[in-house]
Parts: structure tokens; C-alpha cells; sequence
């Protein structure tokens, strides 16, 4: 496993800013760098399931992570601990190829200084996804910059 970090600035409050990121209508344009089609169910309540989903390329079905809320500061921090993968509908937290990255976190920290904001994401990376996602996260923070500036 390997932490991997991603910065960027955008000319908007962080409360903007957090709003664009985790609201259900942005997030589904935001992260469309990772899937298109994402979205997520549940809530971002301290200790609540949330559940990271889209379209599965492979079969055409949905797929994607079963997930905590581990930690949060609104309009200041999110920690979301992974802790499975969820294909045709039934969450997998203890199979072989799951064990292998779980649980491992995804953060973002928000700062602000004279209207501008800073997002932070660190996250846990299986290796043979490291390329990929230092690919897929700089397009998914510079649409989040897009939407957030409007």
C-alpha cells in the first residue's frame, strides 16, 4: 500500500468548496475522472456506511466500494475508511483480493486563506493502481475547481 497526496487550489470558500465536493449533484461531475457514472448512497455522518458506486466496464453492473465514515469536521476534514468491494449488489469485506488494502483511508483536508481554499487529499493506493490513480486524481481536483468556481 502505498499514501499518495494531491493538493489544489481553488478561488472559492472552502464551505463552496465542500459543499461542490460532497453534494450528490457535483459529486456525480466531479468524479467522473474516476468512473463515469459514479455516485455514492448512505451519508457523511461520523460512523455512517456510504457506499461508492458505478457502472462496472467489465459486466455492465454496479460495483464499487463499501465504505465508514471514520472521521469528520465539516468544511474542514472527511476521513472515509474502505472496507470492501461491492459487486452485484453484495459487499465482499473478507476475501482474499480484499484483504489485500483493508482497510485503507482516503482524506481530504480543506483550508482557507483571504477567500481562497486549499483541498488536500491523501490517499491509501494498492501499487498496481498507483498509476492509474496519479492519472485519475488531478483531472477529478481540476473538474472539483471548475465546479466550485462557478
Amino acid at each position: 500500500m502505498q499514501k499518495q497526496r494531491y493538493t489544489i487550489t481553488i478561488n472559492a470558500s472552502k464551505q463552496k468548496v465542500w459543499n461542490t465536493m460532497l453534494e450528490d449533484a457535483t459529486y456525480r461531475e466531479w468524479t467522473r475522472a474516476f468512473n463515469p457514472g459514479s455516485y455514492f448512497e448512505g451519508s457523511w455522518e461520523k460512523g455512517s456506511e456510504i457506499r461508492f458506486l458505478g457502472p462496472d466496464p467489465s459486466s455492465g453492473k454496479t460495483g464499487g466500494m463499501y465504505s465508514r465514515i471514520h472521521d469528520i469536521r465539516p468544511n474542514e476534514f472527511v476521513s472515509i475508511e474502505h472496507l470492501g468491494f461491492i459487486q452485484d449488489g453484495k459487499v465482499d469485506t473478507t476475501s482474499d483480493e480484499v484483504k489485500k488494502w483493508t482497510p485503507s483511508f482516503e482524506t481530504y483536508t480543506f483550508s482557507e486563506k483571504d477567500g481562497v481554499s486549499e483541498v488536500l487529499v491523501e490517499v491509501d493506493v494498492a501499487e498496481e493502481m498507483v498509476d492509474e490513480f496519479q492519472d485519475m486524481w488531478p483531472k477529478a481536483l481540476q473538474e472539483l475547481k471548475v465546479l466550485a468556481e462557478k
